[in-house]
């Protein structure tokens, strides 16, 4: 487990979709990281297509100095995540201190709200292609795009390219 002593915390909400929380999760865990999902509460949500996912910890509860990436997956729970004021402060730490910040989908809403984006290059579903620009930011149709430790990926299809990515980032 090449990645063993690294830590990733994954922001949940309701209407998460859940293939790309749990894909993220578990090859991350295959590669030695200790994963904790985070949600506004501790508390089981309600996935995009009705799966459970359990938050292990609250927004509340994480110390940046703790973890290594934060993963923010798609599906509806970005507009809700963008809403939480502690998710968009952890957003910015984890970027402002170098860590990586991977999103996935619809998730580049949270660091749009967070206010990272402008000048970086960056991926995402395509209905929020509008959003990212307005953000700043300069939007490439690929299946990931990397940009210092922003790293970004557009459907459930660019799962195996964006765990790559982000399992390459730990490993530097």
């Amino acid at each position: 487990m090449r990645l063993e002593g690294k830590s990733a915390v994954i922001f949940v909400e309701d209407l998460v979709e859940e293939i790309e929380l749990l894909y993220p999760k578990y090859r991350l865990i295959e590669e030695g990281v200790k994963v904790k999902v985070a949600g506004p509460e501790v508390r089981v949500f309600k996935g995009k297509n009705g799966y459970p996912i359990k938050a292990d910890v609250s927004f509340d509860e994480i110390n940046v100095n703790d973890y290594d990436v934060l993963v923010i997956p798609g599906g509806y729970a970005p507009d809700r995540i963008r809403r939480n004021k502690t998710a968009l402060e952890l957003t910015r730490k984890f970027y402002e201190s170098g860590k990586v910040v991977a999103f996935i989908c619809h998730a580049g809403w949270v660091p749009i709200s967070a206010g990272i984006l402008r000048g970086k290059k960056v991926t995402g579903f395509f209905s929020i292609k509008d959003d990212l620009v307005n953000a700043g930011a300069e939007y490439i149709d690929s299946e990931v795009v990397i940009d210092g430790n922003l790293i970004s990926s557009r459907t459930p299809d660019d799962l195996p390219a964006f765990c790559r990515a982000i399992i390459s980032a730990l490993s530097d």
